[in-house]
């Protein structure tokens, strides 16, 4: 007599015994010494900066490299942060806040979340303010209105208007389109679609591709490069996605479901193409993958 088991059962089941196998590896144990050497780096790149215009002055060429280097401090500063709010970093999770807000609203100069976001337009605006102007002017008017209205005051010394701001305005448009193009390369040429009750490694599969690794792929998108991994196991130090990822690829394989990876640059040219081919110019009653999650967000936040 033989049991039948359906292949989403199964999967169901390989992958709780791959939860179970990624514990008892240790892969969810942080090593703090990996994240206090990447906050080093971070304070090093600051202070880099403020010598490069107390040693060179404020001309062109040292103003461009300082705010260069500033901007590279406030993207790494983000990935950073992005750990210590997915609770990977401390076994504690006021710890994890804590440093988290330290991060957030000081090295990263204040920046904080916005509850509500219009992503049912993002297909009509992605290359007019995305990249460039999300980061310099939404987010930098929204730092002044959380500051007042949470009376966070300790970080309004940040909010000055004062002779760097045009600097602060460079390293802000630098970050910005960082952030931007490393946050999307994942998702937007993906499958977008309702809840169709399927299991959690197939859904993660079917909306999110990975960029293939390297130590300058790691580095420039904080270890985003894994977004696969990072869903399947969002509270694993990002320094052992690379130790996981061959187990999942083993389970995809097993199951016959795509293990999407691509190059850096193929991934931000899919960025390009699907928004460029389909989204720019909005026609009414087009079917585009960028503005079909808009519809989606909107549903959810509307509870249709």
């Amino acid at each position: 007599m033989y049991s039948f088991v359906s292949p989403q059962k199964k999967l169901v089941e390989d992958f709780r015994e791959l939860r179970a196998t990624v514990e008892k590896m240790g892969l969810l144990k942080p090593n703090c010494t990996f994240f206090l050497l990447y906050l080093c780096h971070i304070l090093v790149l600051d202070v880099a900066a403020w010598l490069t215009i107390w040693y060179f002055g404020s001309s062109t060429v040292p103003f461009l490299f300082s705010a260069l280097l500033l901007g590279t401090v406030q993207a790494q500063a983000g990935w950073l942060q992005h750990d210590f709010g997915h609770l990977s970093v401390f076994s504690n999770s006021k710890w994890n806040h804590w440093v988290h807000k330290f991060v957030i609203g000081h090295l990263k100069l204040g920046i904080q979340k916005k509850k509500f976001m219009p992503y049912n337009h993002q297909h009509k605006y992605f290359f007019i303010i995305g990249p460039p102007a999300l980061v310099p002017l939404y987010f930098q008017w929204y730092i002044f209105y959380f500051v007042v209205q949470r009376k966070q005051w300790v970080l309004w010394h940040w909010c000055e208007i004062c002779d760097g701001f045009v600097c602060f305005s460079v390293c802000r448009f630098i970050e910005s389109n960082w952030f931007v193009w490393v946050t999307q390369m994942n998702h937007i040429p993906m499958h977008i679609d309702y809840d169709k009750n399927v299991d959690w490694f197939s859904t993660q599969l079917q909306a999110t591709c990975n960029v293939r690794q390297s130590l300058f792929n790691d580095w420039f998108s904080g270890h985003l490069n894994f977004q696969i991994e990072h869903h399947l196991f969002p509270t694993m130090p990002r320094h052992n996605y690379w130790k996981v990822a061959p187990l999942v690829k083993s389970l995809c394989a097993k199951h016959g479901i795509e293990y999407h990876c691509k190059p850096l640059l193929t991934a931000f040219a899919d960025i390009v193409q699907y928004v460029s081919t389909h989204c720019i110019f909005w026609v009414k009653g087009c079917s585009t993958s960028l503005k079909d999650s808009g519809e989606l967000w909107l549903d959810a936040y509307l509870h249709k």
